[in-house]
């Protein structure tokens, strides 16, 4: 038996990005932050800021491009796909994405519309459907 699945609530780092497949279906695109608060041992506030490329597929895709923004709080559920590419260079590259399943827009951040969840649709894309991915913005660049 195993088991991938994902559950994130993080910050959106850009506007969504969407796409059409060749056969009509919609492919939404954007990064989340999630971020990791602790005291270490002597006594002084740490902070990690870990970054994930989310993909949403069809109508939820749709509504993830219409209502999402940068810097609004969204929560992802999914699962983790990693795809290998040839960049210009002819080197090998990795990209992790979470696929997600159920995406639910929460309050904060950048948007002023109501919370509103998108429901998961199955999906029968492969990875190498999927366009090569956008390298995660800068912590800089980040509203919050």
């Amino acid at each position: 038996m195993s088991v991938n699945k994902v559950i994130l609530i993080g910050n959106l780092g850009k506007d969504p990005e969407v796409r059409f497949t060749a056969n009509g279906k919609a492919l939404a695109r954007f990064p989340i932050a999630t971020s990791e608060v602790w005291i270490d041992g002597e006594g002084h506030r740490q902070e990690r800021t870990e970054w994930h490329n989310i993909i949403v597929w069809g109508k939820q895709g749709e509504s993830c491009g219409q209502y999402l923004a940068k810097g609004r709080q969204v929560f992802v559920e999914g699962s983790i796909r990693t795809r290998t590419y040839d960049d210009k260079s002819g080197n090998k590259r990795y990209v992790t994405e979470i696929i997600a399943q159920r995406v639910r827009f929460l309050g904060g951040g950048g948007g002023t519309r109501v919370a509103q969840e998108t429901e998961p649709e199955p999906s029968s894309e492969t990875p190498a459907e999927t366009p090569a991915g956008q390298p995660p913005p800068l912590d800089d660049d980040i509203p919050f």
